[in-house]
């Protein structure tokens, strides 16, 4: 008997070897999911327990083979953490390319860090683990609990966040009590499962044998083709706050509660409001006048304490030690205003996110806030954590979005202005005069508008050692060395840089024989084309609309004349416009060239016209002039 049970033991024990090589042995990975990834997810389980409207445990699990050197950005843990939550039970084990147990880690070996740094006041805190192993494949298996005390939102399932990873299956179950009321959003295609169990209901979602998405230019991004799923409670409590989240309107309402408590400003500060804007007009000039002074005064520090999260400084502590975090700010440069007698609203958004869901209220949406002062004819909306932007100009990730505004009513989702091509441009003059021995002088001078303004605007606020060093790698003028460089904002009530740099080229033109040739096209030419996809499955967009001027005047060298000249160039298709005009005066070549592009999302089918759009423009931008000697 004892005998057998020994057999038996052994049997056992060897059946459970098998069972865990057979599980994570890479041969197993079936083919498709193996072309073009660098990891494979073989196995995700998300399990949220929603225990009442204050208590929730998320349970997870994860085991993910790395495929090669590249998927190695993987090969981590990392949860974040709390005053309001905790993780436990961690446990983590390595296998090889069989499925044989390499290594199983210890408690020692998961880190414990605060991740306050820089900018930043919160008691957010992370545990990691890094999985280092230099034999390719190999899988790693993780797991885990977070137990939250109080929640305000849930995590969101999105089993596909790399380009380059399969997936053989990932599963989302969400247990709530009947008694807890909640709404869930998922992608189109996704199917729900419900079953109920006594007083609870079990929905399952679930992901598999999903291949690797290879990453395509100009991507709008995956989540119009892959599975997610975002779940928010109706009722919640937070760090002692209660609130509904149920739709906009009831979101609104409680971040207006939060931010509405009697606002104060110290004495001095509101003598200095009163003396800022006594010799001002208009409710126009108030504003630009006291948008300086938050700019001046002020700095961002992110505060993610608690209900601090949420709830905004007040104006009195900002005041006090100058600075604050989005809400803060905002909410400071509102009581500055009200100082001023004029009245302004909160404004919370998803910044550089999509628009807001206007039929599905959740805070898992949101991440900055702004303010709006209403007008009848000019609304202004102020982005309050720039110490540079002028009055008015909310920047590309802020604008063109639908957002909420927090009223006295609630919640009152209204979109934020849209920055068309026309506002984003880039007007540039460039003389070049060229001489005989192929150098040239040349002058540059250019202004960027909006969100070229913004792309540009790290320029301005850079040391001029720093800025020769970006002038020599961004203009790829051959053999040049600059005389001189500004970046300026003329006028700081308008999102515009004004760029003026001279500079001198050794070899500027190149020579065949006894003629020279000169690029036209000097300083914006389009150097490469979107790469062809096949089979194309994302759509794609341009990161914003702009409009660029190039006018470019050569002066020829003495004892050199125009032998020829391309001929002029229009472009037009639903993604743009463009042209090229030359044309010879006197001694002068004048090459004009003008390009519009429209900022709008496209589906897939669509690329391969962008593709050839842009290498027509691509062509267009290489044309030359010949120059001869003069007889």
């Amino acid at each position: 008997m004892i005998l057998r049970n020994f057999l038996f033991a052994i049997l056992f024990c060897c059946t459970a070897t098998a069972t865990a090589q057979e599980i994570y042995d890479v041969s197993r990975i079936p083919a498709p999911l193996l072309n073009k990834s660098t990891s494979v997810i073989r196995n995700e389980e998300h399990s949220l327990i929603i225990k009442n409207r204050t208590n929730a445990t998320l349970i997870y699990k994860k085991a993910i083979t790395i495929l090669s050197k590249s998927g190695e950005d993987v090969a981590q843990m990392a949860e974040y953490y709390d005053n309001f939550s905790s993780v436990s039970n961690l446990k983590a084990v390595m296998y090889d390319a069989k499925g044989v147990k390499i290594r199983t880690y210890k408690s020692a070996d998961f880190k414990d860090e605060s991740i306050t740094e820089g900018n930043m006041f919160d008691s957010y805190r992370i545990k990691k683990l890094t999985f280092l192993n230099t034999t390719f494949p190999y899988t790693i298996e993780y797991s885990y609990e977070k137990n939250y005390n109080g929640y305000i939102s849930f995590p969101e399932w999105s089993p596909v966040d790399n380009y380059d990873s399969a997936i053989e299956k990932s599963v989302y179950t969400l247990q709530v009590p009947k008694t807890v009321a909640f709404r869930y959003l998922k992608s189109p295609a996704l199917r729900t499962d419900s079953i109920q169990n006594n007083d609870r209901i079990v929905y399952e979602w679930t992901c598999q044998n999903l291949p690797a998405f290879e990453y395509e230019p100009m991507s709008a991004g995956i989540r119009d083709i892959t599975p997610w799923v975002m779940v928010s409670p109706n009722d919640f409590e937070y760090d002692n706050y209660k609130g509904n989240v149920e739709n906009w309107k009831n979101l609104g309402e409680w971040n207006y509660r939060l931010s509405n408590t009697p606002q104060t400003l110290p004495e001095h500060i509101k003598a200095k409001v009163q003396q800022l804007i006594a010799s001002a007009k208009t409710d126009k000039e108030k504003i630009a006048i006291l948008y300086q002074f938050l700019q001046s005064n002020t700095r961002y520090v992110s505060v993610q304490l608690g209900i601090g999260g949420f709830k905004p400084i007040a104006a009195e502590k900002v005041a006090t030690v100058s600075y604050g975090d989005c809400k803060g700010l905002s909410n400071y440069m509102k009581t500055l205003l009200s100082e001023a007698g004029i009245q302004s609203t909160l404004v919370i958004l998803g910044s550089g996110r999509p628009s807001l869901n206007t039929s599905y209220a959740s805070f898992g949406q949101t991440n900055h806030m702004i303010l709006c002062v209403p007008a009848a004819k000019d609304t202004t909306w102020l982005e309050c954590t720039s110490q540079y932007t002028p009055m008015g100009y909310i920047g590309n990730d802020n604008s063109a979005r639908t957002v909420v505004l927090i009223t006295a009513d609630g919640g009152k989702l209204v979109r934020t202005p849209v920055y068309k091509p026309e506002d984003n441009f880039q007007n540039r003059v460039t003389t070049v005069a060229l001489a005989a021995d192929r150098s040239a002088d040349v002058h540059i001078k250019t202004s960027y508008g909006s969100s070229q303004y913004e792309d540009h605007l790290g320029m301005m606020l850079l040391e001029p050692v720093e800025q020769r060093k970006r002038i020599m790698k961004n203009l790829g003028i051959p053999n040049m060395e600059i005389s001189s460089a500004s970046f300026l904002q003329p006028d700081k009530t308008v999102p515009k840089i004004e760029e003026d740099i001279v500079l001198k080229s050794s070899q500027m033109i190149n020579q065949g024989g006894d003629k020279l040739f000169v690029t036209l096209n000097l300083l914006n030419r389009r150097e490469s084309v979107p790469a062809k996809v096949e089979n194309r499955k994302t759509s794609f967009s341009v990161p914003y609309g702009f409009k660029d001027t190039d006018i470019t005047t050569f002066t020829l060298p003495q004892g050199y004349k125009v032998e020829f000249i391309p001929q002029d160039i229009s472009l037009e298709s639903e993604f743009g416009k463009y042209t090229a005009k030359v044309t010879v005066k006197d001694n002068m070549i004048v090459y004009t060239r003008n390009q519009m592009m429209n900022s709008k999302k496209y589906t897939p089918e669509k690329y391969k016209d962008l593709v050839d759009f842009y290498k027509k423009i691509y062509l267009a931008d290489k044309q030359k002039a010949i120059l001869a000697k003069v007889n």
